[in-house]
């Protein structure tokens, strides 16, 4: 089997043509499996066919085209056993419910019938899926900059840490889900309230991960700082807050995820849309293709959600690059 080595510590796995030969079969054998192996249940599958086929035709385009970086294709191999796993799932997974009516309707939904529901409710999912990113974007900013503020106040002043500290403390252990009923009565709106509990999310962990940052800075860059003669300024400005960067990147992509769990329960109980919402409402008609396919669009978002933030820590990290291995 013929491979190509990377040098690229960051992706160890196998890097074989092999290995992406077996990936672009393994969704072949998906489309094959559609194709030829009759329906058991009443699913229209054009979507689904489409959809693996386009897939193969992209991995066949990216193997064979030429001039792609050799970076791109390490990473591609290096997924190609993940890729494979892929479609062999979505194999077994046809053959167990349209295929063959072991898993059964409504509650256990194809791959089919869920990619079916992707396109023709793709209008309502759009809208809900754009008020669900409004809402999680203005919580989580809103609570980045609370979370920030209050650890720089708490790691950098000792009167601040004797004040806020037990607040951060006694706030932060509180479930935010028990403050529902409170937020719902004070703020106008669920659009509001949902805003309040999601920067109670995030307040927490990025407070506490600031205030650690700054406080583990070693004493001998402020020592060196003095000596130079920074002020006190300068020393929070250019010394303790850049050293707690890392910490701040590492409490926002904590905050990220339990906002995202966190808006998906308040949408489900005080809003009127967003993906909460609309899972909500599937559920009370028994269409589980909806409520999957509902699922499906959270999984893509978050994970462009921490791309995003990768890229912005990466950018704001760069000067790490040569000193932390890879």
């Amino acid at each position: 089997m013929s491979s190509e080595i990377n040098t690229n510590k960051k992706y160890w796995k196998p890097q074989s043509k092999g290995w992406f030969a077996a990936a672009i079969l393994s969704f072949v054998v998906a489309v094959e499996v559609d194709a030829l192996v009759p329906n058991v249940q009443a699913v229209n599958t054009l979507y689904y066919r489409i959809i693996l086929a386009a897939f193969v035709a992209v991995l066949l385009i990216l193997w064979t085209a030429p001039g792609i970086a050799s970076k791109f294709r390490s990473k591609l191999y290096h997924y190609s056993q993940f890729i494979t796993a892929a479609g062999l799932t979505l194999t077994v997974l046809d053959l167990l419910t349209t295929k063959s009516d072991i898993l059964k309707l409504p509650f256990f939904p194809g791959p089919a019938q869920v990619i079916e529901a992707l396109f023709t409710e793709r209008n309502m999912l759009f809208i809900c899926t754009v008020h669900s990113l409004r809402l999680f974007f203005a919580g989580l900013a809103c609570g980045v900059i609370f979370g920030v503020v209050t650890g720089v106040m708490i790691g950098w002043n000792r009167q601040w840490n004797y004040w806020l500290y037990p607040v951060l403390q006694v706030v932060g252990v509180i479930p935010p889900v028990a403050w529902i009923p409170i937020a719902l009565i004070i703020f106008p709106t669920s659009f509001y309230a949902g805003i309040f509990l999601l920067v109670l999310t995030s307040w927490f962990s990025i407070a506490f991960m600031v205030a650690n940052g700054i406080v583990s800075t070693p004493k001998e860059y402020f020592e060196v700082s003095r000596t130079l003669g920074a002020s006190e300024r300068f020393l929070l400005f250019h010394v303790a807050i850049p050293h707690a960067v890392p910490s701040i990147f590492t409490g926002i992509a904590t905050s990220a995820g339990t906002c995202f769990m966190m808006l998906v329960i308040i949408e489900m109980i005080g809003a009127k849309a967003g993906l909460g919402w609309y899972i909500n409402w599937a559920k009370a008609w028994a269409s589980y293709d909806k409520v999957y396919a509902s699922i499906v669009i959270m999984g893509v978002a978050f994970c462009i959600i921490l791309g995003v933030i990768n890229v912005f820590r990466n950018y704001f990290l760069r000067w790490q690059k040569g000193i932390l291995r890879s």
